[in-house]
């Protein structure tokens, strides 16, 4: 498999999940972090992410993924822009990202509760001037509240959405 869809695994399962049932939570958010990292490949340039800082991407969700790369940061700032998710003042739209999130299965469930997290992520690290800065900690802040909240995807639900996808 190829590392676009490697990536666009991870960065769709950042953008959704907070609900009771962790596994349908998690599955809400496994199809979010896909959807949104459909925009990956287009940022790739822009965001100057190398190869292996794409393939990055695809280990978001791990415990020990480690959030020190400015480019991934302005890579999720591209993507977030591609999906018009940021206002003019780069950050979060609101009505967007909620819209956004409810273009998913059952995503209705968890965008309230999402928007809120980033929200609150963003109010924690709202005096960082660099966009691509800012957005890496409050996407690391946004992937600790849902992990504390047992609603962020396994790698084995993931891999198993990625190989599907790759199957003929």
């Amino acid at each position: 498999m190829d590392t676009m869809a490697w990536v666009t695994v991870v960065w769709v399962a950042i953008a959704t999940n907070l609900v009771p049932d962790s596994q349908g939570t998690s599955d809400i958010m496994k199809d979010v972090t896909l959807g949104f990292g459909e925009a990956l490949q287009h940022c790739r340039e822009e965001s100057q992410l190398s190869e292996d800082k794409m393939e990055e991407f695809f280990h978001f969700w791990r415990e020990d993924f480690r959030f020190e790369e400015r480019e991934v940061g302005c890579a999720i700032h591209c993507m977030s822009r591609y999906f018009n998710l940021l206002t003019d003042s780069h950050r979060m739209h609101h009505e967007n990202t909620d819209r956004f999130i409810k273009s998913f299965p059952n995503g209705e469930l968890l965008s309230k509760q999402m928007v809120e997290m980033i929200h609150e992520c963003e109010k924690q690290h709202d005096t960082e001037a660099d966009n691509c800065w800012r957005i890496l900690r409050v996407a690391e802040c946004f992937k600790l509240s849902c992990q504390r909240r047992n609603i962020a995807p396994t790698m084995e639900q993931l891999m198993a959405e990625i190989i599907m996808e790759a199957a003929p």
